[in-house]
């Protein structure tokens, strides 16, 4: 078996305050990739930059106190990379893959973008650049015998059972049209499988974000923007996916739930 937990922690040092520490403690996932971190690693307490039983990978953004992105793991990976090859992306802390035998696991944080902001324009050209690199993952991995995992916050809302207000937000970046097309190409013509979505076909949701405004988290009004996707053959291995919903707001330690998947070998 193998366990694989996702989750933007929004701060490592503020989740770890109020209650990541204790859930990592307790987790059964052998992976654990988190991003929007925001930390350098001399910035954390010893029991969070190198907690006692997982071997800790951070890539931390160059521009200190944004992004940021790490894998945690219960064995020690054959091999850890830093970005994707891109001149403009690769010190924003926004992601990095380690390779455990035949399966290569990834954390991403896709920019969020704000329609008709400089950071939209960020969030298309990385998405643009990602979109090659996601089509030479899988080509490598399945060239050497081997599966990809790209888990992360990938800051779009997919299709209209991803998040509750769907008809209010056609306009807002995360839900425009383009990026659910973009998100389209990495699933249809890619080949990506969102292994939630395969396991769970009906929505709504389950969502993995909720605003801190007002009454989302209660009100179960969220988007499902946090995915694993992974290569076909590595998805048909998946048995179960999950979100680790808090089971009340005061219990959060981030405005993101862990999304995990369990796949058999």
């Amino acid at each position: 078996m193998l366990t694989v937990s996702t989750v933007n922690v929004n701060g490592l040092r503020a989740a770890a305050k109020k209650g990541f520490v204790e859930w990592l403690a307790a987790t059964g996932s052998d992976v654990v990739c988190m991003q929007e971190t925001r930390a350098e690693p001399d910035q954390l307490p010893a029991a969070v930059r190198s907690p006692e039983g997982w071997h800790t990978q951070l890539a931390p953004s160059a521009d200190k106190g944004r992004s940021g992105v790490a894998i945690y793991s219960r064995r020690e990976p054959d091999e850890v990379r830093v970005g994707f090859g891109s001149a403009e992306f690769d010190e924003s802390g926004r992601y990095v893959e380690a390779t455990f035998g035949d399966v290569v696991v990834a954390s991403l944080y896709l920019p969020s973008g704000d329609v008709g902001t400089p950071r939209q324009d960020e969030k298309e050209r990385f998405m643009k650049e990602f979109l090659v690199h996601l089509t030479d993952l899988r080509a490598r991995a399945e060239a050497a015998g081997k599966q990809a995992l790209v888990c992360g916050d990938w800051n779009i809302a997919h299709r209209e059972i991803d998040l509750k207000n769907w008809k209010g937000n056609q306009k807002s970046a995360g839900f425009l049209p383009e990026e659910r097309a973009w998100l389209t190409q990495v699933f249809d013509e890619v080949g990506y499988v969102d292994v939630v979505r395969r396991l769970h076909p009906e929505g709504p949701g389950p969502y993995s974000w909720w605003s801190y405004r007002g009454k989302a988290f209660d009100n179960d009004s969220g988007w499902r923007i946090d995915y694993l996707a992974a290569t076909p053959a590595l998805a048909e291995r998946c048995t179960d996916a999950f979100v680790e919903r808090a089971p009340s707001y005061d219990k959060r330690w981030s405005d993101h739930a862990p999304v995990t998947a369990v796949f058999d070998f």
